[in-house]
């Protein structure tokens, strides 16, 4: 039986951590949008994941273990601290 949900491998653990640091964690938010290559070195991505976070290719995101929640709210404050005032804040 095919399941609506795979929970993530513990091989995307990197990733998703970084993503719920960039939807709970502003410091850490403010470093990636600064720089975000030297982030998700530090943070320990790999190039697959570092080029499917670039551009919060979320299907590619997902594919590699993200949690889909979390690649749509880190997606989210990042584009809110890109463009503050752009997004209603909550």
């Amino acid at each position: 039986m095919d399941t609506h949900y795979v929970f993530p491998p513990a091989s995307a653990y990197a990733l998703n951590r970084v993503l719920y640091s960039l939807k709970s964690d502003a410091a850490f938010r403010e470093r990636y949008v600064a720089d975000p290559p030297r982030v998700m070195g530090e943070a320990g991505l790999d190039e697959q994941a570092q080029g499917a976070l670039v551009g919060f290719d979320r299907d590619r995101l997902v594919a590699l273990g993200a949690h889909p929640y979390l690649v749509f709210m880190a997606q989210l404050r990042v584009a809110m601290t890109r463009e503050p005032g752009t997004f209603e804040e909550f």
